[in-house]
């Protein structure tokens, strides 16, 4: 490891998971930190502690499966590239199964007591209630969900009044190649070709009465999550819960989200649907559609069960389940450059869960090449950015310009946070998969497992050698 305080420190603002991985990365790379955390002098509404790296929900990491599970992949990468927080998660870890998950209290003392005994990291207990003073120069906001009122005040007067979000009113989102096109087809409401649009963006899911009556009673029926006291209940019209707009009366949905008018089924079109669910495609890569106006707080198993109640989504995988919850992060594919800088002040980038991820590996991962990126530049460099099929590279995409912006509803802000998974991933080159020999049926489940697995031996390979890590490391890390 070189050392050297030739350099001016880089600041970095938060000492959660993101802060703590960005500042490892940096003075690993030689260049001075000074991190400022808050909690010691104010605390939050979730934090237990004053130890960085604190675990305020789940001890889960979730999979560790490098093999055929995306966030096992990123575990992988993470760890070829250095990670802290990897390293004192496997340092800490305790039986889950396939699962990787840690002892709280040991892994956040031993983040900490990394990070305060790394020669060239400043801990300093303070509120930073504003941006950044420009004579920083360099510096990394990954303050989280829980970002303190003037700071976040200060970001929202430097991006503008509708690029912070406080609260997240998340939608389902189903992978394509898991919805069933014998039932559903391809089409926009009264076949309408807005910017960039076909008549066919949208895929329709069908229901006669019987099958709404069915989803209806199922929906408000469904066991639901409570918000904690911190949160408040932030319901408002434009995105309610839609078990909430059931209660509300049996023909809500049917004139709302599910309203039929304008479609005609493909498969059958001398039959009116009854109601219509839609989904939008979610990913550049088209890969991802998400439930359109199935903003929800129903429990995840609840989701699963009842959404594959729909035509054409009965063996639906989800990439992301939906979800309404207090989560401050910024508009990052309008506000940052690839590179996680904010466009409208050079030198000052973002990282961790503000920038638009959800999930304790997938912040870190963010906070770990925002270190990177800015550990670079300070060294007069130009920032390597990972590969586009790499998990890093991929969740990087989709915070700096993944996302789809509606056609019906132009300026709307489109950009939901997410965990990895592999529709994230551009797709693999065409004859990748093969039937293995001596099998005669190969389709579904099998084909998909095939599919994910060439997508991350793919991703790991072109990691190691964007990060230029040897063979062995990469086995090692797998």
């Amino acid at each position: 490891m070189t050392q050297t305080n030739s350099h001016s420190p880089i600041h970095v603002i938060g000492g959660g998971l993101a802060g703590s991985e960005a500042a490892w990365q940096i003075a690993n790379a030689g260049v001075p930190v000074i991190l400022h955390e808050m909690r010691g002098v104010r605390g939050t509404e979730a934090h237990k502690t004053d130890d960085l790296a604190e675990l305020v929900c789940s001890n889960s990491f979730r999979s560790d499966d490098a093999t055929s599970n995306a966030v096992g992949v990123i575990h992988a990468e993470m760890r070829l590239a250095g990670s802290l927080i990897m390293a004192c998660a496997d340092k800490h870890q305790v039986p889950a199964g396939g699962a990787l998950a840690v002892d709280r209290d040991g892994f956040s003392a031993a983040v900490t007591q990394a990070v305060q005994s790394h020669p060239l990291i400043t801990v300093v207990r303070e509120e930073i209630q504003g941006l950044p003073p420009k004579e920083w120069d360099q510096a990394i906001i990954a303050t989280g969900p829980l970002t303190a009122p003037g700071l976040a005040s200060a970001i929202q007067a430097e991006t503008g009044a509708d690029a912070l979000a406080f609260f997240d009113a998340i939608a389902p989102i189903v992978y394509r190649d898991s919805i069933d096109m014998d039932i559903c087809w391809y089409q926009s409401r009264y076949d309408k070709v807005g910017p960039g649009g076909t008549g066919k963006d949208y895929i329709n899911c069908p229901m006669d009465q019987a099958q709404y009556n069915a989803f209806l009673d199922a929906l408000i029926a469904g066991d639901a999550v409570g918000f904690k006291e911190w949160e408040g209940t932030p319901y408002f019209d434009g995105c309610l819960p839609i078990e909430v707009m059931a209660e509300r009366g049996r023909e809500t949905l049917r004139h709302g989200p599910m309203k039929p008018m304008g479609l005609t089924n493909a498969h059958n079109p001398t039959v009116k649907a009854y109601a219509v669910v839609q989904l939008r495609q979610d990913n550049a890569l088209g890969t991802l559609y998400n439930m359109v106006g199935f903003q929800t707080k129903l429990k995840y198993g609840a989701q699963a069960e009842i959404f594959r109640l729909i035509p054409g989504l009965e063996n639906a995988e989800f990439a992301r389940l939906g979800g309404l919850h207090r989560n401050t992060y910024i508009n990052s594919p309008t506000l940052l450059d690839r590179s996680l800088t904010l466009k409208s002040r050079p030198g000052l980038r973002f990282a961790g869960q503000i920038t638009g991820c959800e999930g304790y590996v997938e912040s870190a991962s963010i906070g770990l090449l925002a270190g990177r990126f800015a550990a670079a530049e300070r060294k007069g460099e130009a920032p390597s950015l990972p590969p586009a099929t790499t998990a890093l590279g991929s969740l990087l995409s989709h915070i700096t310009g993944g996302h789809i912006v509606s056609d019906e509803e132009p300026g709307k802000r489109s950009f939901q946070p997410m965990n990895i998974n592999f529709g994230l991933f551009p797709e693999l080159e065409p004859g990748s998969i093969v039937k293995p020999e001596g099998i005669k049926r190969f389709r579904g489940k099998d084909k998909t497992i095939m599919k994910r697995q060439l997508i991350a031996k793919r991703a790991l390979a072109d990691c190691a050698e964007w990060l230029g890590v040897q063979t062995q490391m990469l086995a090692e890390s797998a």
